[in-house]
């Protein structure tokens, strides 16, 4: 299979041009057109960001080999479209990329991991309670789960969804809790901090980050919901055997509600609604960061396209349920 010497990023690809190269690939489907005939959808990606792909002659043969979610070598045209960049794939093939290509590919946090995690650590020295002080400890003391903290994505596609954005998005919103608990004085804010601290904790275990960005066995069949509330009964029954701290009673099932209620309705995901002031402070939090991160990134890209395609508005956003306009009149 050939090789690219000078790899073209799609942030930097103009309409109307001639590309391959190998791409990250997600949420390949089959389409029909009005015509009635297949075609292929999917979003194509490297480190700079996604593109929509779109394959007008395919068939079932073609798509069984292709993975769902992988990488591929295309070769393909760039089009302009309703103010996008989309690719229009002429051939396409399964490809398993060398560690170099792996790094052109893999989108990863501006932020280097080790410092966010320090910043982190030092924030949540700012829990003051003796027994999720220990409870803190004993998640930081484990050295396995902290290293797959720094390195794994917040999501598989859609926000954070970079290496290292896991640990991004956790260290956002322990920022958040420390500027807007202090506004409520009544809220317990060593259950919000801690609280959100955790309850992202299980995508460790549910998304796999090694070859791309994917479910894993236990991600499908449990998911990071439960994998978080699974973990925090471990690491609790941790603290009172090692660390001879009992946690005061209804403490480990409040900060479990935290996790199975953080997505706010069951049609999100969540197994709880949000029934405590905490509770429901994480769930909003959570939210902000992670739907303001979709919007920025969608609208105002950190990299610009090598040209401008033209149109106030990005495509729709499905997470948002909207298209969403681009320009900042003050910039």
């Amino acid at each position: 299979m050939p090789t690219t010497t000078t790899r073209v990023f799609l942030r930097e690809m103009n309409p109307s041009a001639r590309i391959s190269g190998c791409f990250s690939i997600s949420n390949a489907q089959l389409g029909r057109t009005r015509n009635d005939k297949p075609y292929l959808r999917c979003l194509l990606g490297d480190k700079t960001g996604q593109a929509p792909g779109r394959m007008w002659s395919v068939d079932e043969s073609i798509f069984s080999r292709i993975p769902r979610d992988g990488f591929v070598y295309i070769e393909g045209e760039t089009q302009a479209y309703q103010g996008e960049l989309q690719i229009i794939i002429q051939t396409i093939d399964p490809h398993e990329p060398t560690p170099e290509q792996m790094r052109d590919l893999l989108p990863c946090s501006k932020r280097d991991p080790d410092e966010m995690f320090s910043e982190l650590v030092g924030l949540l020295e700012g829990v003051r309670h003796p027994a999720m002080k220990a409870l803190v400890k004993t998640y930081l003391d484990d050295e396995y789960l902290m290293e797959a903290f720094r390195r794994a994505p917040a999501a598989k596609s859609m926000h954070h969804a970079y290496l290292g954005g896991l640990l991004e998005h956790t260290l956002n919103l322990v920022k958040l809790a420390y500027a807007v608990c202090p506004l409520y004085p009544k809220i317990n804010q060593d259950i919000v901090v801690v609280g959100l601290f955790l309850h992202d904790l299980g995508k460790t275990r549910e998304l796999s980050f090694e070859a791309g960005f994917g479910y894993t066995d236990r991600g499908e069949l449990i998911g990071h919901i439960v994998e978080g509330a699974i973990m925090l009964h471990d690491k609790a029954q941790l603290v009172m055997r090692e660390q001879g701290i009992r946690l005061p009673g209804s403490l480990v099932t409040v900060l479990q509600h935290i996790i199975l209620s953080h997505h706010g309705v069951p049609e999100f995901g969540a197994a709880k609604v949000p029934s405590s002031p905490e509770a429901i402070l994480v769930s909003m939090l959570d939210n902000v960061d992670a739907k303001t991160t979709i919007a920025l990134d969608a609208a105002r890209p950190d990299l610009d396209s090598a040209c401008d395609l033209g149109g106030n508005f990005t495509e729709k956003q499905w997470a948002l349920d909207t298209k969403l306009y681009r320009p900042d009149p003050l910039a």
